[in-house]
């Protein structure tokens, strides 16, 4: 019979093949590239990398397989893969190495930023391809730990000017792998898939058990090879052998477990130990299995009997040996082979894993291990982020004796669940958490966290009557989190908005006035209550200055306290917007990501991602608001958290393509489903921006005016000047006179260039002359002083329009023709083709951009590392800003001076001098 590492499964793999070999090819020429094969369990992913290595000959490998056991260890999967490249390390920079080394735990430290770990990762491997072409290979990728998957992901879609090549086998590859190009690997051919059945029954077969063994293996190569071992030519012949209704793994499993039973107990032994710590140190492992009384040679005849090899590294022939190794062991072996693991691992230097092993060598609660892990806790969120110390504080959980301290791990348990974006663990645990004696704290803590659960989930008012339970509650016992609680009870009625029952917003904020006085000194929550208490309660205009406080407050401790910055981001950054404060949105979110993105928060990355997004889009960066949205929806997908519409629906609108009015529509009605009120208002307003683009008048003042009558918060401002321009220019400016007086009062209060200069734009609409004239200048002088360019460049189209009406053709040129320049380099279309029809109108012609045109042809990346040379940074410096090799930065710079048929960085401030005019 043939074995595992034979030539027979890779029969007529020809497509596949070919993948690989066009693969190796690109990283010898000095590009890089990423592949997943996509396969399931034994269909030849592994045979297929082994086929690739084996042409890699001219290159440097390096390899790690996933392991079940150690998808809760933070970075065991990199760590394994990077091993041999450990003595580089301190080469790298210094951020880049600081990261690194505490990532892996050779040293303490603050949390690494996880980008700052990806990018170490891909100077690393950048550097020593330098030397040689480097191929990463990594088989069973599906059970790689989260952190290990983020990076490695990261630095796959990095690859471009580096020999470097990644290749992931996964039997599903998870959400961070989507997007990478993926080949799946299918079940061999009729043909093919006869002749290796041939190959290892060497007598003659029935042909319907023949059929039913190909048809019931898929043409899977290794069910093909291991389902005849261990049978009888009469077991075969017959069919009475052959398990029934089994997936092909689990059939596979079952025959390696034959395999398995005919082996001696200490080779069994070795190899449990061996499936229990996948680091495959040969040591480590024989140290641990000498505990259990395991000889130095009971390898040997797994060895022979290809299902393991024994070198530098100790692996298995196949990722389902090692399954099959793991199931075929009693509940007590496997408690064994991880006590001996645990008392063969170093205390000092991988504490964690240590405990790890303790944790599950435990046959029933222990204080002292459930002690050590939570411990270890923030150690593990430290390396690895939230979803590691989650894992730690349940096993906790589990291990905990006493059923007081067993409730109030669980809740935190809970908490860090939730963090984490395991919404569905963290309900499991709060219903373990009421099992057990809990204080009138940890009661209300636990309706409170429910609350926010089914707020995450659904962000309409349903999470409402709860969270205002817990704040009741949490008012007897601890007056911070009781505000805290009312806070949010105050943002799940600002989103509930129109579909709340009327009067709810001062309802609500009349009950919040009830709250307890907060603690001292006061923090930045405490004034965000209070502000948002008088916003609803007393009006916008006696709010402002507590509001204006609240946001100072923030900003200065968004680098400072990221935790604050991100717990109530999702509130700040309306006021922020309803104050037009351009500066706060830009902080806030950019430190709210930067914060999320370290500690690995994947419940509130998502929202930070949409608000940066949205910041993005006001700045005129189209396409990186593109890029976020696509980030933070890929992660919701994951976490099933309620979607946040609000950037992709902002995109749309400004984009202005023909289908976004249906798009928001539908956008409405779906928000309309999930009791969101607000977000009705918030895509009417930017159906409303949509339809002022296209010069639809009428149905913009239709949608704005609805939009605008709910005092939204965030919205109602910018709906009142999409119903100002749409009353203007629809001859219906008495519509626009109680938007006018609000706007007036709001935006004076605020103070902010942007809201300033959207106050004079709305006034130079309804105004004439020389009034008008002056109005106009005035909007533009402020909005260039501010982040929002996509209103300065409306701004110099309605002023250009005017101009054009008032005769003064040479002035409406230069202002439509900036206008125009922004609009089209922004992906504003809509907006572009108005102020194009009006150049026209002056008798200008329109030209098409072409490379030669400043700023032509390049893509947004490329645009961005232009503008950062242009200021002197240099590649690696410019890398170390975009999460970008040194060598890849020099890719690009190399297309950008082609395109600008340029030759050095000295001639980008000519070539480029629109990018002047960006302010993010």
């Amino acid at each position: 019979m043939g074995t595992l590492s034979g030539r027979t499964p890779l029969l007529n793999r020809h497509r596949e093949r070919a993948e690989l070999d066009g693969l190796l090819g690109d990283v010898r020429s000095g590009r890089g590239r990423a592949l997943v094969l996509r396969g399931e369990a034994g269909v030849g992913k592994s045979a297929l990398l082994r086929h690739t290595v084996g042409r890699a000959a001219d290159m440097r490998v390096v390899r790690t397989v996933g392991a079940e056991s150690e998808m809760e260890l933070a970075f065991a999967g990199l760590h394994l893969l990077l091993a041999p490249l450990l003595d580089r390390i301190e080469t790298l920079p210094g951020p880049q190495r600081d990261a690194l080394t505490v990532a892996f735990g050779l040293r303490k430290g603050d949390a690494p930023d996880r980008f700052m770990i990806g990018l170490a990762v891909l100077t690393l491997l950048a550097e020593a391809a330098e030397e040689r072409a480097m191929l990463c290979v990594v088989d069973d990728a599906q059970w790689l730990d989260q952190s290990s998957a983020q990076v490695l992901a990261f630095v796959a879609r990095r690859l471009l000017a580096e020999p470097v090549g990644l290749i992931f086998a996964a039997r599903e590859p998870g959400r961070h792998f989507h997007g990478l190009v993926d080949l799946e690997v299918r079940g061999l051919a009729k043909q093919d898939a006869h002749a290796l059945l041939r190959s290892v029954v060497r007598f003659p077969l029935d042909e319907r058990i023949k059929d039913r063994i190909l048809a019931e293996t898929n043409g899977n190569p290794l069910a093909l090879l291991e389902l005849p071992r261990g049978l009888s030519p009469a077991q075969l012949a017959g069919g009475f052998g052959l398990v029934k209704a089994q997936a092909v793994p689990a059939r596979v499993e079952e025959s390696f477990r034959r395999r398995l039973a005919a082996l001696p107990a200490e080779t069994r032994s070795l190899m449990l130990v061996a499936a229990v710590e996948p680091t495959g140190d040969p040591v480590l492992i024989r140290r641990a299995a000498g505990r259990l009384g395991v000889s130095d040679s009971a390898g040997e005849p797994a060895e022979a009997d290809g299902l393991l090899e024994i070198g530098a590294w100790l692996r298995f022939r196949h990722p389902l040996v090692r399954s099959a190794v793991y199931s075929a062991a009693s509940s007590a072996e496997r408690r064994a082979a991880h006590g001996a693991l645990a008392a063969a691992t170093d205390p000092t230097s991988d504490p964690e894993r240590r405990a790890w092993h303790r944790a599950h060598a435990a046959l029933e609660p222990d204080e002292s291990v459930a002690g050590e892990l939570e411990l270890l806790a923030g150690r593990a969120q430290v390396r690895g982020g939230i979803a590691a110390a989650a894992a730690f504080l349940r096993r906790a959980t589990e291990l905990t004796p006493d059923p007081v301290r067993r409730g109030g791990r669980a809740l935190a348990a809970a908490q860090t669940a939730f963090d984490a974006g395991a919404p569905d663990q963290a309900l499991e645990l709060l219903v373990s958490a009421e099992r057990d004696p809990l204080t009138e704290l940890q009661s209300g803590r636990v309706v409170w966290l429910r609350a926010q659960i089914i707020f995450a989930r659904k962000r309409g008012g349903e999470a409402l009557r709860p969270l205002l339970e817990a704040a009741g509650r949490l008012a007897h016992v601890d007056a911070g989190q009781a505000r805290e609680a009312y806070i949010d009870a105050m943002g799940s009625a600002v989103f509930a908005g129109r579909l709340g029952q009327p009067g709810l917003l001062r309802t609500v904020a009349e009950a919040a006035r009830t709250a307890p006085a907060g603690p001292l000194p006061a923090r930045p929550a405490d004034a965000l209550l209070d502000g948002l208490v008088a916003r609803f309660a007393e009006g916008f205009g006696e709010a402002a200055p507590r509001l204006k406080r609240v946001l100072r407050v923030f900003r200065q401790e968004a680098r400072r306290n990221p935790d604050d910055n991100m717990r109530w981001l999702w509130l700040t950054y309306l006021v922020a917007a309803d104050m037009w404060d351009d500066q706060t949105l830009h902080e806030l979110a950019e430190y709210a990501v930067q914060a999320a993105r370290e500690i690995g928060a994947l419940h509130f990355l998502p929202q930070a991602l949409t608000y940066r997004a949205a910041v993005h889009v006001y700045a005129g960066q189209f396409d990186a608001a593109a890029t976020v949205v696509e980030e933070s929806d890929a992660i919701l997908e994951v976490t099933g958290n309620s979607y946040f519409g609000f950037a992709s629906n902002l995109l749309r609108g400004w984009r202005g393509g023909p289908e976004a009015p249906a798009q928001l529509e539908a956008a409405a009605e779906w928000a309309s489903s999930w009791g969101e009120g607000r977000a009705i208002s918030a895509c009417q307003y930017m159906s409303a921006l949509a339809y002022n683009a296209f010069g639809r008048y009428k149905d913009a003042l239709d949608y704005a005016e609805r939009a605008w009558g709910h005092d939204d918060l965030g919205v109602t401002g910018f709906a009142s000047v999409e119903l100002i321009e749409a009353a203007a220019y629809g001859k219906s400016p008495e519509a626009a006179t109680a938007a006018l007086r609000q706007l007036e009062e709001r935006a004076t209060a605020s103070g902010t260039d942007w809201a300033l200069g959207l106050l004079a734009r709305s006034k130079a609409l309804l105004s004439d002359g020389q009034a008008a004239d002056l109005l106009y200048r005035e909007a533009i002088e402020r909005l260039q002083r501010s982040r929002a360019a996509v209103y300065l460049a409306r701004t110099h189209l309605v002023y250009g329009e005017w101009l054009r009406r008032e005769k003064r053709r040479l002035d409406a040129r230069e202002h439509l023709r900036t206008a125009h320049e922004m609009l089209r380099r922004f992906g504003a279309t809509a907006f572009a083709d108005r102020a194009q029809r009006e150049l026209l109108a002056t008798g200008e012609t329109v030209r098409k951009r072409t490379a030669g045109t400043p700023g032509g042809g390049l893509t947004p990346q490329e645009e961005q590392i232009a503008r950062l040379a242009r200021t002197g940074l240099s590649n690696p410096e410019i890398g170390a800003q975009l999460f970008l090799s040194p060598r890849t930065v020099e890719y690009h710079l190399s297309k950008v001076f082609a395109k600008l048929a340029i030759t050095s960085r000295q001639q980008l401030a000519e070539a480029l001098p629109d990018l002047d005019h960006d302010r993010a």
